[in-house]
């Protein structure tokens, strides 16, 4: 499974299991402002996400935006302990939008290495 069959099937998952009983592609598409054929073809794999989309998918869910991507190994070290230390002194509303910058950052870099996506179909291998 590529990253972006992975990430179409986090975004299914999210939206069959969301409030229990699930949520429809139109009630969805409605909610975060795209057509709903493009949910539809986000769960297909057929359309990349934007990062924004992504971002906008995580906060209709209340989840974090790396949930989208597979888990990486932890690598702790002296600039995120630092960083903590820093975040430990901000208003509850200043840490987490901190921690939202954050994960989108590590999202995009975990987005083909940083690459825009092209919007639109894939094209075929010849």
């Amino acid at each position: 499974m590529n990253l972006f069959e992975y990430i179409a099937a986090r975004i299914r998952d999210s939206r069959t299991a969301y409030g229990g009983q699930g949520i429809s592609q139109e009630a969805l598409a409605k909610a975060i402002g795209v057509a709903t054929n493009t949910v539809s073809r986000w769960e297909t794999a057929t359309y990349r996400p934007s990062l924004e989309d992504l971002d906008k998918l995580a906060r209709f869910f209340g989840k974090s935006i790396l949930e989208f991507f597979p888990a990486e190994p932890d690598q702790a070290d002296d600039k995120v302990a630092a960083l903590l230390r820093a975040a430990r002194q901000l208003p509850p509303e200043d840490v987490e939008e901190l921690r939202r910058y954050a994960e989108f950052r590590r999202a995009r870099s975990m987005y083909v290495g940083g690459e825009k996506p092209r919007v639109g179909r894939k094209k075929a291998i010849s």
